[in-house]
Parts: C-alpha cells; sequence; structure tokens
C-alpha cells in the first residue's frame, strides 16, 4: 500500500507538526510506503529534511493574521497534483483541511481514491473563541461539513469530539478515535540531573535554579484559555509565598497574547521562554515541577501526554481531549474551565507547588500512564485503519 499525506502544517511548531513527522518517522522505519506532501516557506526544524517529505514551494505565502510565528501558504495547484500523480498513491490521507489538504481532497475525488483524514483541530471552537460571532462559527462549521464529507475515516484524537464531530456532519461509523501515542524515548525524567545547569543558562531570562517550577507549553493565544491561568496564576505565586515556596510560571511557546500576558504577571513572577526545541524542550519538562494546560479546545493535547512521560503532574481542563489522557486525582487533576473555577484552579497550582511528595507520586503515575502510549503504538493502528479502507476500496471495485 502506498500511502500520501496532505498536511498544510509541517514546519510549524505545533503538536500535529511533530505528530505527522513521527508517523512519517515510524512509516520510513518499518519500510512502508508512505509521502508527505506540504507547501511551506518555513525552514525544517533541526534534523527535519526527510526523503518522504515533498515540499512545493508555495505560489504565496504571508503570515497568519494574529499568529506571526505561523504560514498561511497557497499552494501551486498544477505542480502539487503532478506531484501527487506521480506518487500514484492507493490511498490518501489528509491531515489539516487547509489549501494543501483541500488539494488532497481535490485529488482524492477526482481519481476515485479512498479518503482518510484526521480532525486534528477543532476549528470552530477556534473561531467561537476569536471572534465570538455566531455566524463566523456557523460558516466554519459549514465548511468542515462540506470539507470531511467524502472521507471514508476520520480520525480523532480523543473521544470528547466525536459528538461535535458529528454535529458537522461526520456519521459516527465513520469516526475512529486514533490510539494516542507520542515519542516516550524523547521524553525522560532521568533528565532531569540535566537541568540545573539549562537553568543557570537561562538565568538572564529571569529563571531561578532553585525555584519551583509550573510550566506551561504551547501557543500563546487567548483560544488556549491563556487569561484564565494569567488570572489564577498571581493568587497561586501568593499562597506559595505565605507557604514559604519560591514558585515561577515558566511559558513556552509565543503567539499573540504573548506581550498582553507578559504584561500582565510581570510583578508576578512569570517567564516567557519563547520557542524551544529537541533535547532543550525535554529537559525543561523534566526539570519543571508541575503542568498547567488550561485549554478547552484541544483535542489531544500532545504536550500534556509529553509531560506525564516527563513526570510531572498536570493541571487540565474538563473540556477538551487532554482529560482523557489524565488520571483525576493520580496522575493531575481534572478541573472545571468555567470563571467561577479560577480560585480552585490557583489552590490546586499552590497545593502542588508546596507538597513535594504528592507532585512525586502524582508525577510518577503519570509517568508509568503514558509510558504505554507509544508513538509505534499509535502508527500501528493508524496504519491498519488505512490498509482496511484500501482493501475495502479495492473489494467495492
Amino acid at each position: 500500500m502506498r500511502l500520501v499525506l496532505f498536511t498544510d502544517t509541517l514546519n510549524d511548531v505545533n503538536g500535529v507538526s511533530r505528530f505527522i513527522r513521527n508517523v512519517g518517522d515510524q512509516a520510513a522505519a518499518a519500510g512502508y510506503e508512505l509521502h508527505i506532501i506540504t507547501s511551506t516557506r518555513l525552514p525544517a526544524p533541526p534534523d527535519g529534511e526527510r526523503a518522504f517529505i515533498h515540499n512545493v514551494p508555495p505560489l504565496h505565502a504571508r503570515p497568519m493574521p494574529g499568529y506571526p510565528q505561523l504560514e498561511l501558504a497557497l499552494p501551486r495547484r498544477g505542480p502539487t497534483l503532478q506531484l501527487a500523480a506521480r506518487l500514484a498513491p492507493d490511498i490518501v490521507h489528509v491531515s489539516t483541511p487547509g489549501p494543501v489538504g483541500t488539494l488532497g481532497r481535490r485529488f482524492a475525488v477526482r481519481h476515485g481514491l479512498p479518503l482518510i483524514g484526521t480532525y486534528h483541530t477543532d476549528f470552530p471552537a477556534y473561531i467561537d473563541h476569536l471572534f465570538d460571532d455566531p455566524v463566523f462559527t456557523w460558516l466554519c462549521s459549514a465548511h468542515m461539513r462540506w470539507f470531511y464529507r467524502p472521507f471514508a475515516r476520520v480520525f480523532t484524537r480523543s473521544m470528547e469530539y466525536a459528538a461535535g464531530m458529528q454535529r458537522i456532519g461526520i456519521r459516527s461509523e465513520r469516526i475512529v478515535r486514533l490510539q494516542p501515542g507520542i515519542d516516550t524515548a524523547a521524553f525522560d525524567s532521568a533528565m532531569r540531573v540535566e537541568a540545573p545547569a539549562l537553568w543557570r543558562s537561562l538565568a538572564s531570562l529571569g529563571v531561578r535554579e532553585r525555584s519551583i517550577k509550573a510550566l506551561y507549553v504551547g501557543r500563546v493565544s487567548i483560544e488556549k484559555n491563556l487569561p484564565m491561568l494569567a488570572r489564577a496564576w498571581p493568587a497561586a505565586r501568593a499562597a506559595c509565598a505565605r507557604a514559604g515556596v519560591d514558585a515561577q510560571l515558566l511559558v513556552v511557546g509565543d503567539g499573540p497574547y504573548r506581550e498582553r500576558m507578559m504584561a500582565e504577571l510581570a510583578p508576578h513572577d512569570a517567564v516567557f521562554l519563547g520557542f524551544r526545541h529537541g533535547r532543550e524542550l525535554a529537559t525543561i519538562y523534566a526539570g519543571s515541577d508541575l503542568f498547567i494546560f488550561p485549554s478547552t479546545t484541544d483535542t489531544l493535547g500532545q504536550v500534556v501526554m509529553e509531560s506525564q512521560c516527563a513526570g510531572l503532574p498536570v493541571i487540565v481542563t474538563d473540556q477538551g481531549g487532554p482529560s482523557e489522557v489524565v488520571d483525576d486525582g493520580s496522575t493531575g487533576f481534572v478541573l472545571p474551565a468555567t470563571r467561577a473555577a479560577e480560585a480552585r484552579w490557583a489552590e490546586t497550582i499552590a497545593m502542588l507547588a508546596i507538597d513535594d511528595s504528592l507532585r512525586s507520586r502524582m508525577g510518577a503515575a503519570g509517568r508509568a500512564k503514558i509510558l504505554p502510549m507509544s508513538i509505534a503504538g499509535s502508527f500501528s493502528h493508524f496504519w491498519r485503519v488505512h490498509e482496511a479502507a484500501a482493501a475495502a476500496a479495492t473489494q467495492k471495485v
């Protein structure tokens, strides 16, 4: 079976890009034929070039409005479709419903190929958060309904989103929950021994080597519900100070809310580290003490799995996919995302920061939970679903 995957995001810094690259690496290691088609001017991450990645230079590209670190690219239709024809796939996977993904959809429909996709991002929820306009949300939902209509199967990263997918017209029998998995070898609590040197190297940014570090990793944007964290953190830090605990909030990532969040938390010991990659990011995870992820719109929250694999207790909301990979009261806490619950968020953050033994127990439990969720297992499931769809399409012919 030869699979061609179309994606609008590959060199961007996000969990979707990391997952797609991991899938490509797994396929190559297993000797499977998987090709990834994208269109971007963004440079590949370190060690990011791969023979199975085909980047067709875009006709036009510009920073995404409000997200200068992300790119909105318009692919060249002719060269992209010609490349797909030369690769001669047996089945097509569309990872994103953007311009590149739309070309992949068009190619599959035109050539009568089975089509599978992944619902990585809850775009209607994002639009609702960003614009708070029911007309925009309805238009986005209508587009998604049209886009996914010809798909034989659509992966969801968590069952939390199955109902939402059905609301935009994806029938339940076409929805498959993709077995969750990450590169468990890359995130290891044993890397904590490397953290002191890293903290010293970041001292000029305000990081203190011996502080208790509450960590957030991800896009710094309103749709990640970071305003709630900005309101809860000062109370959490004050409670830590009363208990004699020196606590800091570390924010890894970038986005349109960063400057405002920095201003709001300027008096409250928050350090903004920007983008971090590879071993440095893994060491930041392992060297921190707890992980906070207030998003309500993530279909999985890969960073939540990565932080647990690194041995951190986590705090997530009860909305979205992250709650499905956290055992409330065992590997972390699942809290309401309402404004009324902000005091509870502050109390929970402070409790974890103050209680060393609680953090240790939860961190160990989280690592034990995530270790079996390997990217190899997730890829195996991913490939089996494609094989079954390709075989079913052949039988119909």
